[in-house]
């Protein structure tokens, strides 16, 4: 503990006893957390509130990347407490959270409005923010939209095409899971955890075995680490893929937008090749993984990525080559440095403004201790950068992956991981391909989840999709939408 500051620091993936962690006045938790997110680039990876007895504990979780560690800190409350939101902005979803889930009232809050449920502030309707004037005009998108997509709403504010507000909705489905895994370890626990952003099968599950594999004092074998890294990857890849063929298709472009489109689907072939299954379901498990790799299917995988990486850079090229696209794509949807510092903004939104945020350099495990991805990152924060940092990583994963399978060591890919350390605490942070995905484990005195939470990266970032639309025109809101792209679902938990 970092006796000065008050603060816990730990690992990433590093399990301690609960009653290591400090437990503040409410005036001290907040300052310490207000002057810590100040600093360097730390930033708020988790922000959350949990029963106890009588109280309410609440917990932060503080990112601090140039040291590499996590702090922790916590306060007990009752039914009220002075709201962190005015001074760290990044905190301002999480306070409503708490304040829906628990009724623990933020005073001060700007923007207490619900996250999932009903309007619990004074039980009208839900108050969407309205800018006055005789020529603005409201239009309301959703939440029932068509195709496939989850419910969402978005209300935008606007003076004939040009956007001045974007309110967004979300939390139509009351999902439950967080609720669901107390109780838990247990056999339907791992499957749970691969449902919770379907596109994010791997990224999921992998920071869940992590943080079991963190409390239980387990260390997995390096092939099962190799396996995790190649399918993590290969996720990463795949998604990207299919967003830059899409990006392609909100424009009309057709030759990006139907290429790849089919090669998106080539790379989730290549993770049923490791598994059966073409988004990594039941692949990652505790201890380990469940397949194991043989050297034809090495052989495979290698052939397979090269060629469809080929196909896809002559495909990719044509966009940064087409004046029309460039037309659109620079200068749109533009989310600048400080808003991106202020809202707390993670993963691939925040490397295309010139952060260098992402958990396999600042917070590695794993196979990240070993190999290091070379991080995509490009400064100008609009369309263009979103979908250039997206080919960026594309090619340092195709790297990263080959490399993998050249020297992929030979042993056991699983083993029986022990009971989880009782009255304990761990975190565990993967770079997911939206983003940085964080879950915060606390277990009772059997060694079971009491409090288990998910911060997936679009709780964070759709914030910053709002931000990037003001002063837009209302009819670049897919292509900006899909330049973030964003989950419905890892956002109602």
């Amino acid at each position: 503990m970092n006796e000065l500051n008050k603060l816990l620091e730990i690992k990433n993936c590093e399990s301690v006893s609960l009653d290591k962690v400090p437990i503040l006045n409410i005036d001290d938790f907040r300052n310490t957390i207000i002057e810590e997110v100040q600093k360097d680039n730390n930033y708020i990876s988790s922000f959350f509130a949990m029963p106890d007895n009588e109280m309410f504990r609440l917990f932060a979780v503080i990112a601090n990347p140039s040291k590499h560690i996590l702090n922790i800190i916590s306060s007990y409350v009752s039914d009220s407490y002075e709201s962190l939101t005015p001074l760290c902005p990044q905190v301002h979803l999480f306070e409503r959270e708490i304040f829906e889930e628990f009724g623990i009232y933020p005073n001060g809050h700007p923007w207490l409005k619900p996250v999932r449920k009903k309007n619990l502030v004074d039980d009208s309707d839900y108050n969407f923010f309205k800018v006055d004037g005789e020529e603005i005009h409201e239009v309301a998108v959703g939440p029932v939209h068509a195709g496939i997509i989850e419910p969402g709403h978005f209300r935008f504010q606007c003076l004939g095409e040009k956007v001045f507000h974007l309110e967004i909705s979300l939390g139509y489905q009351h999902r439950g899971i967080e609720k669901s895994l107390i109780g838990s370890p247990n056999k339907k626990t791992s499957n749970i955890m691969e449902t919770i952003a379907g596109d994010t099968s791997i990224g999921h599950s992998l920071a869940y075995s992590q943080l079991c594999e963190s409390l239980s004092k387990t260390k997995i074998s390096k092939r099962a680490e190799y396996i995790r890294g190649i399918a993590l990857e290969l996720e990463r890849i795949a998604n990207h893929t299919g967003d830059l063929g899409a990006l392609a298709g909100d424009i009309g472009f057709l030759p990006t937008s139907s290429y790849c489109g089919r090669i998106r689907g080539d790379f989730l072939n290549m993770t049923a090749l490791l598994c059966g299954n073409r988004f990594g379901r039941n692949l990652i498990i505790n201890a380990g993984v469940n397949y194991d790799i043989t050297q034809n299917e090495i052989n495979d995988l290698k052939n397979k990525i090269s060629h469809s990486h080929n196909e896809l850079k002559q495909s990719v090229s044509l966009l940064w080559e087409t004046n029309s696209v460039m037309n659109r794509f620079i200068d749109t949807g533009k989310l600048n440095n400080s808003d991106c510092v202020n809202l707390g903004i993670l993963g691939l939104p925040a490397r295309s403004c010139g952060f260098e945020k992402d958990v396999r350099l600042n917070f590695p495990t794993g196979i990240f201790n070993d190999y290091q991805i070379p991080i995509s990152i490009h400064d100008s924060g609009d369309i263009y950068s979103r979908a250039y940092v997206r080919w960026l990583e594309i090619e340092n994963s195709v790297k990263f992956i080959q490399e993998l399978l050249e020297n992929i060591p030979s042993g056991e890919i699983s083993q029986t991981m022990g009971a989880l350390n009782s009255e304990s605490i761990s975190v565990s942070l993967v770079e997911a391909w939206r983003g940085e995905i964080c879950h915060v484990g606390i277990t009772d005195n059997n060694g079971k989840f009491k409090h288990y939470k998910i911060v997936d990266p679009s709780f964070h970032n759709w914030s910053g999709l709002a931000i990037a639309m003001r002063d837009e025109q209302i009819s670049d809101f897919p292509l900006c939408n899909k330049s973030f792209n964003l989950s419905y679902c890892g956002f109602d938990l």
